[in-house]
């Protein structure tokens, strides 16, 4: 059975003997067109792989390294190995710990793509002063609707023992 596919959905398609990924942006019964304006027949696409999610500061790492590689992602790829095996130059702990633990992902976000993983944010509740702000004039609101939101690691920058009084954002 074939698979059917819409416009805006990610393909895998064999072009000179390799697996590449494209989006598919018209369809015309069972032919389609792709990003790079190639026609192919829906019996020679593929699904393509689920994008890995990467946190933020992973992804500017993959960022940088295609930029300085003019977007070839093995190059890319060594490269950032290099750093992370030989170097250890990384701007942030956290990258490298990501890396050590998520590598297939790293390496499959890299040379596939990716997603970048949406942070979760939280108001700080201080009991009897209300909810932070961050506002040069005020400091704390009593509504929430009013109140400021923060990441983990801008919380843990105002002050570490504001981390207890974290609520995360509602339907986050």
């Amino acid at each position: 059975m074939t698979q059917k596919f819409k416009v805006g959905d990610r393909v895998q398609v064999i072009r000179d003997s390799k697996i590449e990924i494209d989006t598919i942006t018209f369809k015309d019964g069972t032919i389609y067109q792709l990003q790079d304006k190639s026609w192919v027949e829906d019996c020679r696409l593929a699904p393509a792989p689920v994008l890995v999610k990467v946190p933020q500061n992973v992804k500017e790492q993959i960022e940088l390294a295609l930029h300085y590689n003019q977007q070839n992602k093995e190059n890319a790829l060594e490269g950032l190995l290099q750093d992370y095996y030989i170097r250890t130059e990384y701007e942030s702990e956290s990258v490298g710990e990501w890396i050590a633990n998520n590598f297939a992902k790293f390496i499959s976000a890299v040379l596939d793509g990716y997603e970048v993983e949406k942070e979760s944010l939280y108001y700080i509740k201080l009991p009897a002063l209300g909810f932070l702000v961050d506002e040069p004039e005020i400091d704390f609101v009593v509504s929430k609707e009013f109140a400021s939101k923060f990441n983990k690691a801008q919380i843990k920058a105002v002050d570490e023992r504001y981390w207890q009084f974290a609520v995360p954002e509602e339907g986050k």
